[in-house]
């Protein structure tokens, strides 16, 4: 039987992150994954990093999410030093176009929200965002400039991780497939996997994403579900420096060489655990990146994908202990896993390490649905503004990890 002093469960960035930080900590730390690591969500995300809040329910995450990017820089030239691969790391801004007859109004309130919120996000004229990015619009009615905001090639950084952490002492361990948390006398002991095989620690962690409510053993249930976005890639000689984007899509340069990759999405899908690529998903993709970059009508298609979310009932991490000794939950980031993987890592090795936490994370009590109805109620439909497909809804600035 296995045993080590840590398991995580969930290879991706988060739980990658997470195992990295124990084993510096002098830990032995298994990472397991039920297929190839760093293949899910993590791997399907775009990589912005942007902490501005993409909707009400968001607002909560906005200090950790800054909290967060300001780690990020740190965070990649850590992981590219340790593991001699790159991670993709951009800070040069993004910008959100603005399209409706309301557009000043809007633009205005979107600005003093995210100056309450410590967000020093600008309004941008059009002369000057056209200056910025000569490919933009010309439709836009009006314009924002996020100084402040990144991306990340979420891919090249899973790699970069995976690489790092295996550098540092952590096990890693494909291809196993964990269906028990194991629980004795309100403690965990360890889990089991799929084929029956035990893995024994004194602390274990869930960072499984919208497969965490899968796990068995855990009461309740991790109230978790998988909300899936189809994702494009084009190839263009446009060169495109920021992230740009309006409130139903964004485009993602990934580097400056031409010609360019850009990654551009995504969907809203209500559609379980399946992964398919549909045709309408795709077209509203494709319409919204012309409305953007009208140019774009002649850049290549040269990839299709989609990932699933791990989505929660009022669309916030499951995050802390979870009740019983040595377990600790660190899922549900639904569009913010990427954003918020070096805060959640540090708060993550601090619990375990010191038992404490530098930032207050009790509103992310992994505890807080067990003794209401909020579950079922919300678990059996997308709200009015994510059904599959719709993103018209967004009140503020549209954004993915």
């Amino acid at each position: 039987m296995p045993s080590h002093d840590a398991i995580v469960v969930g290879a991706g960035l988060i739980g990658s992150a997470i195992a990295l930080r124990l084993a510096q900590d002098g830990l032995r730390v298994a990472l397991l994954e039920k297929n190839k690591p760093g293949r899910e969500a993590s791997w399907a995300g775009a990589g912005m990093l942007s902490p501005a809040p993409d909707s009400p329910a968001a607002i909560p995450l906005v200090p950790f999410g800054r909290a967060s990017l300001n780690l990020y820089p740190q965070f990649v030239a850590e992981i590219e030093e340790i593991s001699g691969r790159r991670g993709g790391y951009r800070g040069d801004g993004a910008i959100e176009l603005v399209f409706s007859t309301d557009a000043e109004r809007k633009l205005s309130t979107l600005i003093a929200l995210h100056h309450a919120l410590g967000l020093p996000t600008e309004p941008l004229p059009l002369d000057e965002a056209a200056k910025l990015e000569p490919a933009l619009t010309r439709r836009a009615q009006a314009a924002a400039y996020f100084p402040y905001e990144a991306c990340v090639d979420n891919r090249a950084l899973m790699e970069a991780l995976l690489a790092a952490a295996s550098i540092a002492g952590v096990e890693v361990f494909p291809a196993t497939a964990v269906r028990t948390i194991v629980i004795d006398d309100g403690h965990s002991t360890g889990v089991r996997t799929e084929n029956g095989t035990m893995f024994a620690a004194g602390e274990v962690i869930v960072a499984a994403g919208a497969f965490s409510g899968l796990l068995e053993g855990i009461i309740p249930r991790l109230p978790t579900r998988p909300i899936r976005g189809q994702m494009v890639a084009l190839k263009s000689q446009l060169p495109i420096r920021h992230v740009v984007r309006c409130e139903q899509a964004y485009i993602v340069p990934r580097d400056s060489a031409l010609p360019q990759r850009m990654v551009t999405g995504s969907t809203l899908e209500d559609a379980g655990f399946d992964k398919s690529v549909t045709a309408g998903g795709i077209e509203k993709i494709l319409s919204t990146a012309r409305e953007l970059v009208p140019k774009l009508s002649n850049a290549a298609v040269i990839e299709l994908w989609c990932g699933l979310r791990p989505d929660t009932p009022d669309h916030l991490p499951l995050l802390g202990p979870a009740g019983v000794g040595g377990l600790t939950i660190a899922t549900g980031h639904y569009r913010n896993g990427i954003l918020l993987t070096p805060i959640t890592a540090k708060l993550v090795r601090e619990w375990i390490v010191e038992k404490r936490v530098s930032m207050d994370w009790e509103i992310f009590n992994p505890l807080r649905f067990a003794e209401t109805e909020k579950v079922a109620s919300a678990g059996d439909s997308v709200s009015s503004d994510e059904a599959p497909g719709n993103q018209t809804g967004r009140k503020f600035a549209h954004k993915q990890s």
